[in-house]
């Protein structure tokens, strides 16, 4: 019963300081936790896979998918021109890949969803201070 306690004080714990550091977060470090979500759900999908725990599997995925769903629904057309054009088809192309994944427990197919977002993620973490905001 202890072990239950501590981890759900731990879970709390977390969800505060999740809270407070989204209040306070640019719009660039807010699409940061967003892709940085999207793969750790994605990682725990493929755990979830080896472990034969399917139904897990499928929440994550699920979560996921919601997540890069976010990151589509940020996408600004007129401002973005053709790079928001080319990362709506990219997370596009992402959530069928992961609708894919959860069909057939396919891990091949989460290592490349997270892949892409790791690129993407990796040219977004460059972009210099004074153009984050």
């Amino acid at each position: 019963m202890q072990l239950s306690k501590q981890r759900k004080a731990i879970n709390s714990y977390g969800q505060v300081a999740l809270h407070s550091e989204v209040q306070i977060a640019s719009r660039h470090r807010l699409i940061q936790m967003l892709m940085d979500g999207a793969l750790e759900k994605i990682a725990n999908a493929k755990g979830d896979i080896e472990r034969g725990n399917y139904q897990d599997k499928g929440k994550n995925i699920g979560w996921a998918i919601s997540i890069i769903n976010g990151l589509r629904s940020s996408l600004d057309a007129t401002k973005g021109g053709e790079i928001a054009q080319n990362l709506e088809d990219l997370y596009d192309y992402m959530g069928r890949c992961l609708s894919e994944a959860n069909s057939n427990a396919d891990v091949a197919k989460l290592e490349e969803v997270t892949s892409l977002m790791l690129k993407i993620k990796g040219a977004w973490d460059e972009i210099p201070d004074e153009f984050r905001r």
